[in-house]
């Protein structure tokens, strides 16, 4: 009788009609419609939502309660806090065909400038609070970027993977080259090498190994990648790393980087996989606590990049580093984002 008891106690499992429903809901709402346009190709918390659609705190939590349960948003823990984000595609073909249909035409929606205003806001808070750490610490870098993974960890492996990767070798691009462990290796290897950063702080640092192992085809270059477009810099391959975790919207990233690649270039990614080590936000400056391998396929997919060859490295301290290869096509139709 009690057993009989429980089981009537027990909520009923949701029908299909019961989901359709939710989704439904979750998608008549013009305000929530925008929330996931918003959401295509970067992570935000509510509170930065909150600002980006000029509405209260609990009035943004109340819609995405209502996005995450009909499984259109989906969140991640980035230390203390709560990020959403769009949810995978779902496993049941009904479902699956619903999702990439709406975010489809979501995506063709133009969000009004006081929207991409505030996004910009938004993501300016975020790049000077990087910035900030970096000025403040910029003397204590390698000791830090140490407790997660030294240049002398992945260097070698990095290296092998350039020189493993086809393509020219006239004019290379480092983004974020810190304090120019990369230089010297990336100078052997190409005609000319280009090093963007845009902390000041860790150009300088930079421009000290350049001098002294007198790297005379090294430029560097104090600026970030909307300044490299406007001056219609073309690389024949992009490298990076360790940077994304350090970028306000990494997506972006990947969409200005394979405009200034040139066609059959190549961009070579190292970057952290996900991990839950918190205090590396407060220790090192992170942003973001690594990324999902889907993450940055995703990312490239939309800039127009196809995927090429993934190295994957543990490392003793519990994370994981992860080397990817991106091809721009030779011809493109001309993605934008």
């Amino acid at each position: 009788m009690t057993a009989a008891l429980s089981q009537m106690d027990l909520p009923a499992p949701r029908s299909d009609s019961d989901e359709l429903a939710a989704f439904c809901k979750a998608a008549g709402d013009p305000l929530r419609l925008e929330i996931l346009r918003v959401l295509h190709h970067n992570a935000y918390g509510v509170l930065e939502l909150s600002q980006i659609f000029d509405t209260g705190q609990s009035g943004m939590s109340h819609h995405l309660k209502i996005l995450a349960k009909s499984g259109l948003v989906a969140t991640r823990r980035e230390g203390n806090s709560i990020f959403y984000r769009r949810a995978p595609a779902p496993e049941d073909p009904t479902r699956q065909e619903l999702q990439r249909a709406l975010f489809a035409k979501i995506d063709r929606l133009a969000l009004s400038t006081s929207i991409q205003q505030r996004i910009q806001s938004v993501n300016r808070e975020r790049t000077e609070a990087s910035r900030n750490f970096f000025q403040q610490n910029a003397e204590r870098f390698r000791v830090n970027q140490d407790l997660i993974a030294s240049f002398d960890q992945y260097g070698e492996p990095v290296t092998e993977f350039l020189d493993a990767t086809p393509g020219s070798r006239r004019r290379v691009l480092e983004v974020g080259p810190g304090e120019g462990g990369f230089l010297p290796a990336l100078a052997l290897r190409f005609h000319e090498v280009v090093a963007l950063d845009s902390s000041a702080e860790m150009l300088s640092r930079s421009r000290q190994l350049v001098d002294e192992q007198q790297l005379n085809n090294v430029q560097l270059v104090h600026g970030d990648t909307a300044w490299a477009l406007e001056q219609e810099l073309r690389a024949d391959c992009i490298t990076l790393n360790m940077v994304l975790h350090h970028t306000p919207d990494p997506a972006q990233i990947f969409a200005d980087l394979a405009q200034l690649l040139s066609p059959g270039g190549t961009m070579l990614v190292t970057e952290l996989c996900h991990h839950d080590q918190s205090w590396a936000r407060e220790s090192c400056g992170d942003l973001w606590l690594g990324f999902d391998p889907e993450d940055l396929s995703e990312w490239a997919a939309a800039a127009g990049l196809s995927a090429g060859e993934s190295l994957f490295l543990a490392q003793r301290n519990g994370f994981q580093i992860q080397l990817r290869q991106f091809f721009k096509p030779l011809t493109t139709a001309g993605n934008s984002r």
